[in-house]
This record gives C-alpha cells, structure tokens and sequence, in this order.
C-alpha cells in the first residue's frame, strides 16, 4: 500500500479531525490547512484548524480564514465525577485563586465525603490529528507544548516539504523535491475525488493550494521553483484558481506601517565581508516606533537578499516576546547550507531557506551568540576564503572615443580606413565541367573586384587636394566616376 493509500485509509476511518499548519504560519502552511477543511466538509467529517500563533493581515482574504482557532483546549476534557448518593446538591459553583480552580458544591440535605469524589477523562474530541508543512513538533507551538502526548495517543499524519522533517507522525509524506505542501496535497485530493466520485477541488480550494505555491516559491522566483511548480500551478488555475487574488493581496497590498518597518530595517544592515554574512534586525522598539507588527515582517528578507548580491549567509532576527528571538536564515549562493545553520540551533528548513529560534536570552544577547556561531560554521568551511568579496559590481569606465577623422585626414591617405578582404579559396571544378554554382561564384567575385577597382579610383580623385583639380576636372568626370549603382540591388 503506498502512502498515498494509507493516507486515505486513515482519513475514511476518521470522523473528527485536528489540523495543525506550522507556526509562524505562512501561506503554505494556511494554504494546505484551509483546503483540507473544506475538502473534509465535503467529504462530510468534523475538523477543527488550530493555529498556535496570530494570522498575518496579509492572509485574512484566503477563502474560509475564519475558520482557524487560537484556543485549544485539549484532546479530551478532565471530568470530576461526584456520587451523590448520601447527598443531593443544592448548587456547584467555582472561583479561580492563583493558579487553583476551587469547586464549591453546596448540598441540599447530608454530606459530601472525599469517597464520593472521582475523575477520569472524557472520550477524545479527536481521532485524527494531521500537520501540515511541519518540519517537526516544536513548531506548533503551545498546542505541543501543553499537549505533547497528544500526539502520542491520536493517529499523526505528517505531510510535508521540509528537508529537516523529524518524520514524527504515523504515515510521513515527505516530499523535498516540492515545492510547497500545497503543490504534495494536489494529487492526494484527486484520488479522493477519484475513490469517492465527488468533486471536491473548487474554486476556493485550488486558490487555497495556489496561495501556497506562490508563498513559498516567492511568486515563481526563488530556487524552488520547478517546471512541476509551473504545471501544478496552471493545473489550479483550470480549476478555478484566483491568481490575481493573491498577488494582490500578497505583494501589491502594503500598509504604511509595513513600509516604514522594512525601510527601518533595511536602514540597519549590517556586514560581516570575511566571512560573506549579512544580516538585520527587528526589535520591539523598531515595532513601536513604526506602529507595525511581527506580522508585516514578511518578504522582508528576501529585500535583504537583492541588497547583498556577495553574501553567503542573509539573517533576519527577530524580537518575538522577551528572552525569545526567531531568525530566518537565506542562504543564496552556492557552499552555505541553510538547514545545516538552523539546526545548530535546533531548527530546520530547506537547503536556501530554514528557521530557527533563540529562547532563555535578551535579544542582543542572542545577536551575539548566533552571529559567533555563524562565523564559526563559515570558519570551518574551506571555500569561503576563495569567495568573492561582497563588494558592487566593478564599473567600467567607457573608453574615450575614437578621434572622428576629418577630409583632410583622409587626403593624406585615402585609403587608410578602407579594409579590404582577403580573397575566398575558390575550389577547383569538377573533372568533366564547372557546375554551374561555382561559375555564378566566379563571376560574382570578378565584379566586386572591379567594384573595388572603381571605389579606389573613386577614392582618389574624390579626396585630390583642392590645388591639383579643378571645377573643370570635376565637370569632365563621367558620373559613373563617383556613383555606381548596381541593378541586380535594385531589382
């Protein structure tokens, strides 16, 4: 059975399912979430889309966007079971102190004692949890974080993209070649529609799994982009896709927070020239004074890129919450290897594009330690010293013009500008005749030579110092002297 197969299995056995994208969330991860919840309307199953994070302003016009939660409130509920057999209730009420939740149960009539009290857990809301461009647990966020054997007890499908995947789920569908998790989904969905007969890629749908196409390929122009990129994106827009949508929303919509925060950052580049690494900054104050958000970061390292054309290893840090720091890392050229980068600092990614986060430091505190343990893996590289230096590129300075020469130049030597060409080898002819091909050769050669011929005589007389002709002179002249016109040209 492939795994594309286990995959539906699991889904048709399934009936209420948990759909976790990556956190930060990003238009792939939003993308792949969101199809999935309204392919699993129609298939007529629950879901629920829980993401850890805020969603960017940018990616409020996807179709269903609503859709997503903030809030989880775990995988089963924690009951309190009172037997009220040697007492009845009269109210129950509760108040929260600290960190304790105090249940007050006041009887109508006997007593309550610690014999009537029990718990257990309730039946688990889920029965499928699938992730979605997920490179590894610890991206998504708090929902892991408060609930990590979750993802122990309920069946994990894993679909990703990520050359850094941990591979933790059940049934893993890691495609590296991709080049988002939309564009993995596409074929899965189709053997849906196939098994159950449905249509189920709509409109909206294929929007959905374009947006993260686009998103991830930085609109067709990062590395990523492959010719199945191409195919699989003019597939979605037979189905309906809205490609304008998107790119208006994505790159032509832009607050005027979000540029003064990128002209902020860009303002703050800083470069290391030894060892080809640039880098920027967002701290909070630079949110504050620009009145922006973390969510209008977005594209800003790709800017960084197109203003470092020699550097290895691009770094965009960023202030998330105090004693935390997340960083992208882009690395452009050939040698550096993002995924390498972030997963010295426990992160992940792709070869050209990773992430990774700094926790239990002040910011500039963690400036410090990631750039040293860049400089370090740069170090230890043997061609980084062969590199060229981030420098612009070298400006030519135009040759100075050649001299214009005049008539009387000319007269000195009338035919020092001329250039005559050395006369073609003509082949012998056949034995039995020249074929008719070289004898058109041969006189076409006769003429330009006497062509040549006159232009030189023409030359000669045209450029005779005044002194030595006359009006007279010129008037004698045949016209053919000075203007030869070929009819063969002109027919």
């Amino acid at each position: 059975m492939t795994t594309e197969e286990q995959i539906i299995n699991l889904i048709e056995k399934s009936q209420r399912i948990l759909l976790l994208p990556s956190s930060p969330p990003d238009g792939d991860s939003l993308g792949s979430a969101l199809a999935f919840y309204l392919l699993f309307k129609k298939l007529g199953k629950d879901s629920t889309v829980i993401c850890a994070d805020p969603i960017p302003d940018t990616f409020k016009f996807l179709p269903t966007i609503d859709s997503i939660s903030r809030n989880f409130g775990g995988a089963e509920d924690f009951i309190v079971t009172l037997d009220c057999t040697s007492a009845e209730v009269d109210t129950i009420k509760y108040e929260v102190e600290q960190n304790k939740v105090n249940i007050i149960i006041t009887p109508k009539k006997g007593k309550f004692g610690d014999k009537d009290v029990s718990f257990h857990y309730g039946e688990a809301k889920y029965d499928l949890i699938i992730t979605v461009d997920t490179g590894d647990l610890q991206q998504l966020g708090k929902v892991y974080e408060q609930n990590p054997e979750m993802f122990y007890s309920i069946p994990v499908i894993n679909i990703d993209h990520h050359a850094s995947n941990g591979e933790f789920g059940r049934i893993n569908m890691v495609d590296i070649t991709a080049s988002s998790t939309t564009e993995i989904l596409i074929p899965l969905f189709e053997k849906l529609e196939a098994k159950t007969g449905l249509k189920l890629i709509d409109a909206d749908i294929a929007t959905l799994l374009l947006a993260g196409i686009i998103t991830d390929t930085g609109s067709f122009q990062h590395s990523n982009t492959t010719p199945r990129a191409f195919g699989v994106a003019a597939h979605l827009l037979d189905l309906g896709a809205r490609q304008q949508e998107i790119i208006k929303y994505i790159y032509r919509t832009k607050r005027l927070s979000t540029l003064k925060l990128w002209g902020k950052v860009l303002s703050k580049i800083k470069y290391d020239e030894p060892h080809h690494l640039v880098w920027s900054t967002i701290t909070a104050e630079d949110l504050a004074e620009t009145d922006s958000t973390h969510d209008e970061s977005g594209g800003i390292i790709d800017e960084l890129l197109s203003n470092a054309p020699g550097a290895q290893v691009v770094l965009l840090m960023k202030e998330k919450e105090k004693d935390l720091v997340s960083v992208s890392v882009r690395t452009p050229n050939k040698g550096a290897n993002a995924n390498d980068i972030a997963q010295m600092f426990g992160g992940g990614g792709h070869p050209k594009a990773a992430g990774f986060r700094v926790k239990g430091m002040g910011f500039y505190e963690a400036e410090n330690f990631i750039i040293s343990k860049i400089k370090e893996y740069q170090e230890g590289r043997a061609d980084v010293s062969g590199m060229a230096h981030m420098q612009p590129a070298e400006i030519k300075v135009p040759e100075e013009p050649k001299k214009i020469q005049t008539a009387a130049d000319l007269r000195s030597d009338p035919l020092a500008n001329v250039q005559f060409q050395k006369p073609e080898v003509v082949p012998a002819a056949r034995e039995g005749g020249e074929d008719l091909l070289l004898k058109d050769f041969r006189k076409r050669k006769e003429e330009e030579a006497a062509r040549e011929d006159r232009i030189e005589d023409m030359t000669k007389k045209f450029f005779k110092p005044k002194s030595e002709m006359t009006v007279e002179d010129i008037l004698k002249s045949a016209p053919g002297d000075f203007f030869t016109v070929d009819d063969d040209q002109n027919k």
